[in-house]
């Protein structure tokens, strides 16, 4: 089922959260919201959901209009932030709480919280409650609950914020491996690029309540329509041109200590590891001091130093008219 928003305006008092919005995530798609604190990315889920309503605008899912539906029509299941879990439930009883509701058979809230116990990797943890739970697992309990309904449309608001980094990245993984398993339209709420670039099918970048661009997470990033989409998905060179400025992220320069091509001459101010990578600080002629960086093997190679002159040029670049912001 899609989700297909048009026209969509939200204020708060004076404050406009959402600016004519218009998105479309594909049927079946693992979409993302991404984009700084405050720009909107949770105000439109939660409208999309039904929590909020739009001052003008509708969404759309599938081939229902539900702009003016309550939330318990919509067929959306939700991922809180805080994961919203029951604590005094057990992980059993947070998961089947959905289909309880629906006065569902005893037998069959047994068999379908078994299921989703599986599909999160939780089997026999059933009879916990949250407290004896990791960050982790509450948040695969929380997404099993999400999923116990069977809903059209699962929307997840910044569903990894609270975690460290290496369970974010363990459940990067487990989300994707869900999507391909329940096969259910999903949209989260990131303000992570690498996240949104590693788990989603498509892409929506917002800034200020508008959407700056929409589309495939490799044609947002190789091909970004603004600087601000550029320089949202990492370090970013400004480099000063006649009639346009020229944006060049610093892995796209070509490193050599000889000349070649047209290439321009820099001296190198500092050398710095960055994992995996070597990164150079580097002024060029005319005073302007740019980030390049390479692997460390290529590093090594060029053996350059602290006032090494070496020679750079980008071998993959975005021109924008004017001045930068």
């Amino acid at each position: 089922m899609s989700i297909i928003v048009r026209g969509l305006v939200k204020s708060f008092g004076s404050v406009r959260a959402l600016r004519d919005v218009d998105i479309s995530v594909p049927s079946g798609s693992l979409g993302a919201l991404l984009g700084p604190s405050g720009c909107g990315k949770s105000t439109l889920l939660r409208v999309i959901a039904g929590f909020e309503s739009a001052d003008a605008g509708r969404v759309v899912l599938g081939e229902r209009d539900v702009t003016g539906l309550p939330l318990g029509k919509r067929d959306v299941g939700f991922v809180f932030q805080n994961y919203a879990l029951f604590p005094h439930q057990t992980v059993a009883d947070n998961i089947g709480f959905a289909l309880a509701v629906r006065k569902r058979s005893r037998a069959a809230i047994r068999e379908r919280v078994a299921e989703l116990l599986d599909l999160v990797q939780l089997s026999g943890y059933e009879a916990r409650r949250p407290h004896e739970l990791s960050g982790g697992q509450r948040q695969r309990v929380a997404l099993a609950r999400a999923l116990a309904a069977d809903p059209a449309v699962l929307l997840l608001d910044e569903p990894f914020a609270a975690l460290d980094a290496n369970v974010r990245k363990d459940l990067r993984r487990s989300l994707r491996a869900l999507h391909e398993r329940a096969h259910v339209t999903t949209l989260l709420v990131t303000h992570d690029a690498e996240e949104a670039l590693e788990v989603a099918d498509h892409v929506v970048v917002l800034r200020d309540g508008v959407v700056q661009q929409q589309d495939h997470p490799r044609r947002v990033y190789g091909e970004p329509a603004n600087p601000f989409v550029m320089g949202f998905f990492g370090d970013v060179n400004v480099l000063s041109g006649t009639d346009s400025t020229i944006y060049v992220r610093p892995a796209d320069f070509r490193i050599e200590t000889r000349p070649f091509g047209e290439a321009n001459a820099a001296r190198v101010l500092d050398v710095r590891a960055a994992g995996p990578r070597t990164q150079f600080d580097l002024s060029l002629h005319d005073g302007q001091v740019v980030v390049a960086e390479c692997d460390d093997r290529r590093a090594e190679r060029l053996g350059a130093t602290r006032g090494t002159i070496v020679f750079i040029e980008p071998t993959r670049y975005r021109a924008f008219a004017g001045t930068p912001a």
